[in-house]
């Protein structure tokens, strides 16, 4: 009888020699690949009986391509990047590795806000080019007099809380699945999206990217915010207006941004961003240290082993 086959989809830099020792050991095929498309995902997993997927899209066509596939696990936590519809209706479980990199999204989130709440790299530009002026180009608030805000509470933006809650701003989020009970908790103000747009001094994105997400910050939303905000997105590209969000930096209503995330990845270097001076840009590494890597790797198979093996599995997001 073959041993049953795990194609990890797209595989990261450290390559997959710690997949193929866990699940190996297990008794399992492991392919890996470096798909890009659709196509390059079909060509080499339609008789996959299980899928490790970093960012390769997992579409409809896809789906309809898996002959024998019993689970899908996307190795992060957002899975916007397979069509979980189109799976579920196969009888596709579909899983993620949900809590392995909250510390490290939130360290690196509070980091994008602190330097831009401090200004520091346009003060660090000054200083180089020989201005020695420790008055700010912008006005600079203290900590404690600034607003935080995230759009959405899960646990990544509560992460990101408890670490801002040490600087003393006023927190404020909005989420509407998640407790009165947890907000109390953390000492954040529950109020409604709009209020916290219009409230903040430095806003934060959290939510899951869905229909109703994608683009929530755009023209409109930017106009609600007071001028001088501070935008931070290490969630996904797509919640933001790209467009929008250009013109609201180079009017400078929007004073600074720091975003790890972006509506087309890898970012091209001619990309219009990357000619603003009044942004921090990061490629998609929020999730990253040198202890994450392979902790997500190693939750990911073990799902996957309980997955081929008939067991109760522990993150699948599509349960009926």
């Amino acid at each position: 009888m073959s041993k049953l086959t795990v194609v990890i989809t797209d595989n990261g830099p450290a390559g997959v020699e710690l997949e193929q020792k866990i699940l190996g050991d297990a008794g399992f095929e492991v392919i890996a690949g470096q798909c890009k498309t659709a196509e390059d995902v079909i060509e080499i997993a339609a008789d996959a009986d299980a899928l490790m997927v970093g960012g390769a899209p997992i579409t409809a066509d896809v789906i309809a391509a898996l002959t024998r596939c019993k689970m899908i696990i996307r190795c992060g936590v957002g899975v916007d990047c397979i069509d979980v519809q189109a799976a579920t209706a196969k009888g596709i479980a579909i899983c993620n590795v949900p809590d392995a990199t909250t510390n490290e999204v939130a360290d690196h989130t509070l980091a994008l806000a602190l330097s831009w709440g401090r200004q520091l790299p346009a003060i660090d530009k000054r200083v180089r080019q020989g201005e020695w002026d420790i008055t700010a180009d912008l006005v600079m608030p203290a900590f404690q007099d600034m607003t935080f805000a995230t759009v959405g509470f899960g646990n990544i933006a509560r992460a990101v809380m408890e670490r801002a809650k040490v600087f003393k701003f006023r927190l404020i989020a909005t989420d509407p699945e998640v407790a009165d009970e947890e907000f109390a908790r953390l000492g954040v103000e529950r109020m409604e999206l709009d209020a916290v747009i219009a409230q903040a001094d430095i806003l934060s994105l959290h939510p899951p990217l869905t229909p109703e997400t994608q683009h929530m910050i755009n023209a409109q939303r930017f106009a609600q915010m007071r001028r001088g905000v501070i935008l931070i997105n290490a969630g996904r590209g797509e919640l933001v207006d790209t467009g929008a969000l250009l013109d609201a930096l180079r009017s400078r209503h929007v004073a600074y941004a720091g975003l790890d995330v972006f509506e087309e990845e890898p970012l091209p270097a001619a990309h219009p961003l990357c000619s603003l001076h009044n942004i921090l840009l990061t490629p998609h590494a929020a999730a990253y240290s040198d202890r994450s890597g392979p902790v997500v790797i190693r939750m990911a198979c073990e799902e996957v082993v309980r997955a081929l093996r008939g067991e109760a599995l522990k993150a699948q997001v599509n349960k009926q």
